[in-house]
């Protein structure tokens, strides 16, 4: 089960953004792009942030321009493996937390909303993935005790997808709206 502060029975977990991802179709840092005037990742990091997640790092990309806007950020240890060993990062710098909610640094319409209906919906389960017209497994929370193990192993033997390296975890889908989930790759996402 979700460990819970003890006071007000709010589960507690923490939040990672991953920003380390080439931006090749954006042909610049996808983190560092304004959306309604807010670098995106400060959009995903202010959503973790917003839903109750302690603390909100952010795993690879460029560290000096993230640290300048405030996130604490860690370099990625698997960098150009993909994202799940930007996942992987997260899980070892927030050893010890029960639960982490990681996000992709291109959903700048993720809300504290969302965020919190992924962290209620995941009961004893391994993980909650967000869900739209598919599952989005880079906009999840896990449960690092158990999905850590599977996720490493998958990547110990080659896995590089995040969405095949789940196939050995106890996993819930949450139906959220399509716009949390709008992924900027490219630079005609960013007037969609």
């Amino acid at each position: 089960m979700a460990s819970t502060d003890g006071a007000g029975g709010t589960t507690v977990f923490a939040g990672a953004v991953l920003t380390g991802g080439q931006s090749s179709r954006m042909g610049q840092d996808k983190a560092l792009i304004d959306v309604g005037g807010v670098p995106m990742v400060l959009r995903v990091a202010t959503a973790l942030e917003g839903a109750g997640a302690v603390p909100v790092l952010a795993v690879g990309g460029d560290g000096v321009a993230l640290a300048a806007l405030g996130i604490r950020w860690v370099p990625d240890r698997h960098p150009g493996e993909g994202p799940l060993g930007g996942l992987l990062t997260a899980f070892a710098a927030l050893d010890g937390h029960e639960l982490v909610v990681v996000a992709a640094t291109d959903l700048p319409g993720l809300t504290p909303e969302v965020v919190r209906a992924l962290v209620d919906a995941i009961g004893a389960r391994d993980a909650a993935l967000a869900r739209t017209s598919g599952v989005e497994p880079l906009c999840a929370v896990w449960r690092m005790t158990t999905a850590g193990p599977v996720l490493g192993g998958a990547f110990a033997r080659g896995e590089r997808a995040v969405h095949r390296a789940v196939a050995g975890l106890d996993v819930v889908a949450v139906d959220v709206p399509s716009g949390a989930l709008r992924n900027v790759n490219e630079p005609e996402d960013l007037g969609r």
